[in-house]
Formats: structure tokens, sequence, C-alpha cells
């Protein structure tokens, strides 16, 4: 019968087999570090995304991609856009025979088509923000783009509904996935490499020659800003605090707008350094050199904010966003407004002055092992149901 339960014995004796989708493999990323955990808690699953930027792999896994892997559309976001819809609609995932379709979704993977019989979870990053939040994703600034938007909108919210269920990355996302999907969702939160973080004591210890170079050369005390080099990261707030404060600021990271952030950087008050592109090693270096990480951004969650935390140095953060869930106002850094001048120089203020010595345990609810655990109740809680009917399918 459509939604019988399978009995104790056959829930406890059911492994779900699980297909993880995910819109795109890039080499580096949070939404390529949930698709990688989503595979690492289910061995043996295989991934589907439309197309693998040149490098980008994840070892021991099959990955397939759709035709959009193909020339001339392959690892081209913006030429693919209009067909990405159609695409997601006519992959072979509709013809596979695993359990649970695990999809990781920013755009538009959540419109997948599974087979029949199959159970669609989606983990939400956000809603396309282009669509529904233009103001935060200048790709939905433009003429066309709004344009585009006003089709899009129905057909995105239409596909949502066909989710078995629906987690989002923050309470922050979860509310923008209840306001234009009208859906519910449960919070888990992403994972961070925090155990990785806590384990070394001084990762200056393990830079290469040319980094640590780089490193000795810094600044003593300085403010650290680290995140892709794109405007609506608002590293311009980055300087500002270090004005604001009479502290050196270190810009970490790299991107389309790098040129103005050197710009920015001549032009400050105060000395700012420009590491282009850091390793891993490095940035985790800066985090823990750095008296304070500075995170100005709207976020749907902030990654980055709970990897300085992990690092034991105090976080000054956006009031509003995925960030405010993670920061602890008066344990592990502070809150604020970030176009509030007052707000700043308070926020500054309250964060520099915190006991640090605590501060990395205030991370670990954020590990990757939490987050594995947290999906893998979430898919056993419903492949343990059965299918629904047969003669149900969406179009």
């Amino acid at each position: 019968m459509p939604g019988e339960v399978l009995s104790n014995r056959e829930t406890v004796n059911k492994r779900p087999r699980v297909i993880v989708v995910h819109e795109w493999l890039a080499t580096i990323g949070g939404s390529e570090n949930v698709a990688t955990a989503m595979i690492d808690a289910f061995p043996g699953s295989e991934l589907f995304c439309l197309w693998r930027s040149p490098g980008a792999s994840v070892e021991g896994v099959t990955v397939a991609e759709s035709v959009l892997g193909r020339r001339p559309f392959r690892n081209r976001k913006m030429l693919s856009l209009p067909l990405m819809p159609m695409v997601w609609r006519n992959t072979p995932i509709r013809h596979r025979t695993e359990d649970v379709g695990l999809v990781s979704s920013h755009l538009f993977a959540h419109h997948v088509r599974v087979a029949r019989g199959m159970k669609k979870l989606v983990y939400v990053h956000t809603p396309a923000r282009y669509i529904w939040e233009p103001s935060l994703d200048s790709r939905g600034d433009g003429l066309m783009a709004r344009l585009a938007s006003s089709l899009l909108k129905p057909l995105d919210r239409y596909r949502a509904q066909e989710a078995t269920d629906i987690a989002a990355n923050s309470k922050f996302v979860r509310d923008r996935i209840n306001k234009v999907w009208g859906r519910d969702a449960r919070v888990i939160y992403p994972p961070v490499d925090v155990a990785e973080i806590r384990a070394v004591a001084d990762w200056s210890s393990v830079l290469s020659s040319d980094e640590q170079a780089a490193y000795d050369a810094l600044p003593p005390k300085f403010i650290l800003g680290a995140s892709r080099f794109v405007s609506y990261k608002r590293l311009d707030i980055v300087i500002r605090a270090g004005e604001v404060a009479g502290l050196p600021v270190v810009l970490a990271g790299g991107g389309p707008d790098e040129a103005l952030i050197n710009s920015l950087a001549a032009s400050a008050k105060v000395d700012v350094t420009v590491l282009s592109r850091p390793s891993t090693q490095l940035l985790r270096a800066l985090y823990q050199k750095a008296l304070l990480y500075v995170f100005p951004p709207v976020e749907d969650f902030g990654i980055m904010p709970v990897e300085a935390m992990a690092a034991g140095t105090p976080v000054l953060a956006n009031r509003v966003g995925g960030a405010s869930e993670t920061v602890t106002e008066g344990k592990t850094g502070a809150l604020f407004d970030a176009d509030d001048e007052a707000s700043l120089l308070s926020g500054l203020n309250r964060a520099l002055s915190l006991d640090t010595a605590g501060i990395s345990d205030h991370a670990l609810p954020f590990s990757r092992d939490r987050f594995q655990n947290e999906i893998r109740a979430w898919v056993a809680e419903h492949s343990a149901v059965k299918a629904p009917h047969p003669g149900h399918t969406f179009k």
C-alpha cells in the first residue's frame, strides 16, 4: 500500500543505495565540500553533475556528467544557464535504481527528475540567488536577467514541490526557502574541517619556503579579511575596520575584483597586504596569527568564520545572514551592522577584548563528522519508507 512502512527487521537490514547529485564540480568551494562529504557518508555512491571543471575530481568516485559537459558548454555557466532546467529533466538519473537521490542544490539541481520510486532529498545551499535575491547577486541585476527571472520563478517553485524532503544549510536559508518556495525545511549545517584545523598547533610550520617568506613579512598584529575577491564580499569594510581600529589589514583570496582590491589597499589609511590565492595551509596560518577575522557579507551560511573560530580567532560578522548563527556574541566574537560605522566600532571593541582561550571549542558542532551523521540519519529516515505508488511520477 502507498506509504506502508517496512517492518523493523526489513528497515534494519536495508542499506539505502544513494546517488549524489550536484550542480557542477569545481576545484574548490563550500558546495563541493558538501557534495564530497555526502559521498564519503555513503561509500560506493556515485556522483552526477552537469560538468567537471578542469582538474576537479573526487578520488575513488565514479563521476558522470550531463550533455553540458561537452564543448562549447563545459564550464561556461552563463552560456549553459538557459539549458539547465531542461537538461536536469533529461539526465540518466530518471532511469537509475538507487533508493535515494541526494541532491546538493544552489541553482537548478533540485529540478532533476529522478527515477520512479526514488526519493529525492534536496540539500539547499540557497534557492538561486540571482533569481530570488538579485540584490545579493549581481547576475540578477540586468534587464535580461530580470526578464528571465520572471519566467523561471514559477518553474523553480513548482520543481521544489517535487522534493521528498528539503534540508537547508542554515536557518537563514530555511526562512528563504519557506518564503520563495512555500516549503518547510530542516536545518543541517554544512561540514567544516574543524578537526583538521585544530589538529595543527602552528600552521606556519608546514608552509613552503615561499609561503613562509610571505608570512614572515606580515605585521605582527593585523585584522584579517579572507574570501573571494568579488564585490558582495564587502572587503572594503574589512579595510575600514582596520582604519577604525588603527591596525594593519591582510586580505587573502582571489577573484575578478583583484585589481579593485589592490587599488583600495593602496589608498587605505593603514597598511594593507593583499595575498593572492593563498594555499589552505597559508590561510589557516593567517587565521591563527590574526587578531580578528572580519566577515561583512550577507552569506547563506559562511564557512570561513567557522574556520577562523576553529583556529582560535575571534570573528566580527554581519548581523544579517547565516554567520549570525555560528558566531556567538561575547564568546566567539561579535555581530555588527555592516553599513553602520558606530556598530562597526562597537563590534571591534567587543571582539578584540575577548578571551580567546575557548573559541576553538565552539567550532566543534560544525564538524564534518557531525554533518555526515545528520545526513545519514536524514536518508535513513526516508529510505525506511517504501517508495511512492508506481503510478505517481512528476513530469
